[in-house]
């Protein structure tokens, strides 16, 4: 059982824990053998569509990016989905599959004492409906999402939004993510931060602020806590 003094994980959600191609099979109805690259640049938008609003502080949920960024994704390949097929990939990025690996890293996290928090972008309700969806929620605490300050990840202000959530400091937080801004994001104010690198073909940012660590699985994740 866990304390609060205990070290504090935050994990991200999409991309992280959460596999955000996992739809390329729907968009093959209708995208063919451009589902893999429509998959992509949906992913890319998304992200993309966030850091903007941050920045303009022009703010729509995460749920809107999807969408807006999956309607350029299907203007860029000229494929127009019916309102049906939309509908159907919207509602399915609520259910997208967890990694190979999140179940036994996050089993063997909690196991070693450590708080664990889902920390995303996404809504709460889409948060939680995706990880019940992975079969995960259990391992978490809380879920802490960025709408609460209505801004987006790499904003200095929702990782300090997330540590006085979970009543941690910056030492003691570790955020653990798959995206390279957010591991940015996390150390530029002072919290520890493993960068999950999940292909050795992904390419961590040449800035000031490096990760903590660096894993290929969250299976690692406890062991590279002790020994950072």
């Amino acid at each position: 059982m866990s304390s609060p003094s205990a070290q504090t994980l935050a994990f991200d959600v999409y991309g992280t824990l959460i596999d955000t191609h996992g739809l390329v099979s729907m968009l093959e109805t209708f995208a063919g053998e451009n589902a893999a690259a429509l998959s992509q640049l949906w992913r890319q938008k998304q992200l993309e569509y966030s850091f903007r609003r941050a920045l303009m502080k022009r703010y729509r949920s995460f749920a809107e990016c999807t969408a807006e960024a999956l309607e350029f994704a299907c203007n860029t390949f000229q494929f127009t989905p019916s309102e049906q097929q939309r509908q159907a990939l919207l509602d399915g990025y609520r259910r997208l599959p967890a990694f190979p690996d999140v179940t036994a890293g996050l089993e063997r996290a909690q196991a070693a004492g450590f708080r664990l928090y889902a920390f995303s972008n996404g809504l709460a309700s889409d948060v939680e409906s995706v990880l019940d969806h992975a079969g995960v929620r259990k391992y978490f605490l809380d879920i802490v999402s960025v709408d609460e300050v209505r801004s987006f990840k790499p904003d200095p202000e929702v990782y300090r939004h997330f540590m006085q959530r979970a009543g941690s400091s910056a030492e003691k937080s570790w955020l653990i993510s798959s995206n390279p801004f957010d591991v940015t994001g996390a150390r530029s104010i002072g919290m520890q931060a493993i960068w999950v690198q999940r292909s050795t073909d992904a390419v961590f940012d040449p800035w000031e602020f490096r990760p903590t660590a660096i894993v290929s699985s969250l299976q690692e994740i406890a062991a590279a806590t002790k020994q950072a």
